[in-house]
């Protein structure tokens, strides 16, 4: 039997940009492949692109980086097995692991010390059918939960969601992303961008227990720069 391997898109240092480890340096581990095309993705790139790694040779550049935070994301990582030792090596290493995942794979076969940001799916994005419910009870205090909202009925729909499922008792924080506008002439379509002033108001009209979140790192580069 050979050894464990994971196709990576990219690996690299960069400051976290979102969550509510916003701001602090970090190691990124980009898996290849997803089996969502929501209409605001902004990592096309990831849906193919990649090369096949040890999960030693993973451990060893994560390793060569002074960071103590690592996160795990796609793509959508959890479409692949191997990540699961991965995170789980990681862990052992005294690393704070993140994995950023759709809500549409399981999060319960997670390594506990991980924590999971789960992204549910909004009608705006065109994969909210996908949504895996049962998630939602896999939940830990230390976990994290986003919506990317795409306009005032993506917003209702997760006040709703938000409510119904309690999810700021759930988790250690329920974050909210106005959509940003991607490149012209990707795979996919796109949307319109939501202007940030909308979603802060509505948060405060309604008083909801979220956090708002910008994604810091398209404003400290270009927000077609990959590898940040």
């Amino acid at each position: 039997m050979g050894p464990q391997t994971l196709r990576i898109n990219e690996i690299f240092f960069s400051i976290q940009g979102e969550s509510t480890r916003a701001g602090l340096p970090c190691v990124f581990v980009r898996l290849t492949g997803c089996p969502l095309r929501c209409s605001y993705c902004d990592t096309e790139y990831a849906f193919r692109e990649g090369d096949r790694m040890t999960i030693d040779a993973i451990v060893e550049q994560v390793g060569s980086y002074d960071a103590s935070l690592v996160e795990i994301t796609g793509g959508e990582p959890l479409a692949q097995k191997n990540v699961h030792p991965l995170m789980t090596r990681l862990c052992d290493m005294g690393k704070t692991v993140l994995i950023e995942t759709a809500g549409a794979l399981d999060i319960s076969i997670c390594d506990s010390r991980v924590i999971r940001i789960m992204d549910l799916k909004t009608p705006g994005s065109g994969e909210h059918e996908r949504n895996r419910w049962a998630n939602i009870n896999y939940l830990s205090p230390r976990d994290e939960v986003k919506f990317v909202i795409t306009d005032r009925a993506d917003y209702d729909w997760a006040k709703m969601i938000i409510t119904e499922h309690d999810l700021a008792s759930r988790c250690a924080a329920v974050l909210m992303s106005p959509v940003f506008e991607q490149q012209p002439g990707l795979e996919i379509a796109g949307c319109a961008e939501l202007p940030v002033q909308l979603l802060a108001q509505w948060i405060l009209d309604d008083g909801l227990p979220v956090r708002m979140q910008l994604q810091m790192h398209k404003f400290i580069w270009d927000p077609q720069t990959r590898g940040v």
